[in-house]
């Protein structure tokens, strides 16, 4: 295992990853959920940090960020308007809608087709652009006919407002009931080194060739308390736990998009290195066999 200082890896070394076919990334981005206040709420502390964040990212090379209409409300997408718009041509800026807030860790789908359209012409306004590359039902509603909710996307990629469109926390069965309504180019759901619930529908989105986005990616659990086997692994290469886990998401599977995220530079740029960490064949299984099955 090798890795760079964090100075020089940039994301370019995670690979790239083409998104629906026709949208090349890089596999490493960045989650701009953090960029609120607390509980996602809010503006967030440090606004000329969150700024800071974004643009190092990009400096690192990240072209791969994810957000959602919901987090602040609104004020992910506004802050990253403020620090990147207008946006370099190879960046792609996805978004999210379907889930309302009320307060402080709040959370509630909402999928009706009209409130779908306000909230991608509201993503739109807020990001200053003219078409989303990447517009996720961040949760499917269990109120409103999945063929509405996903139908009513479709007819906004058809009138040019999105290009791809992709899910967040679904089943395989629900992915290709989706399937059947329109092209999916992406799920994003929680999968990490220590929770790997998700582990089938990865298997199958990478069969047929979907973008997996984890969120939540380095969680590492009790794996990084001491003895652990990545407290060892770290001893052995002098990676922090945080970039073994996604050292290990990036060769888990080659159409994973890990999106960690942060609020602070310093962090960004540990995270970004992780692009550099190369484990051996035995560290690899070793944090396969720590958690589930591969």
């Amino acid at each position: 295992m090798t890795i760079d200082d964090t100075a020089t890896t940039t994301a370019a070394a995670s690979g790239t990853f083409t998104i629906g076919g026709d949208l090349p990334v890089t596999r490493l981005g960045y989650g701009a959920m953090q960029l609120t206040g607390e509980g996602v709420w809010g503006e967030p502390a440090d606004r000329a940090e969150a700024v800071r964040v974004l643009r190092r990212a990009v400096e690192l090379g990240v072209n791969f960020i994810d957000t959602a209409d919901s987090y602040g409300p609104a004020v992910s997408e506004q802050i990253i308007r403020e620090a990147l718009h207008p946006y370099a041509d190879d960046l792609v800026i996805a978004t999210k809608g379907g889930l309302t807030r009320c307060g402080p860790g709040d959370w509630r789908p909402v999928g009706r087709p009209a409130y779908l359209r306000q909230q991608t012409e509201m993503s739109l306004r807020h990001l200053g652009l003219e078409r989303i590359d990447l517009y996720q039902l961040h949760r499917i509603d269990p109120e409103v006919p999945l063929a509405d909710q996903v139908g009513e996307l479709a007819q906004l990629k058809q009138e040019g407002k999105i290009r791809h469109i992709g899910l967040s926390e679904v089943s395989v069965a629900e992915l290709e009931a989706a399937r059947k309504i329109t092209e999916i180019a992406s799920v994003q759901n929680l999968y990490n080194l220590a929770e790997r619930k998700a582990e089938d529908l990865l298997d199958h989105a990478e069969r047929e060739g979907i973008a997996f986005i984890p969120w939540f990616p380095i969680a590492t659990g009790e794996l990084a308390k001491p003895g652990g086997p990545l407290d060892r692994i770290a001893r052995e290469t002098g990676a922090a736990p945080a970039q073994l886990a996604l050292a290990w998401l990036l060769r888990r599977s080659p159409v994973m998009l890990p999106i960690p995220g942060t609020s602070k530079v310093a962090h960004v740029e540990e995270n970004i290195a992780a692009a550099g960490v190369e484990l051996s064949d035995a560290q690899f299984e070793a944090l396969a066999a720590a958690v589930g099955t591969r």
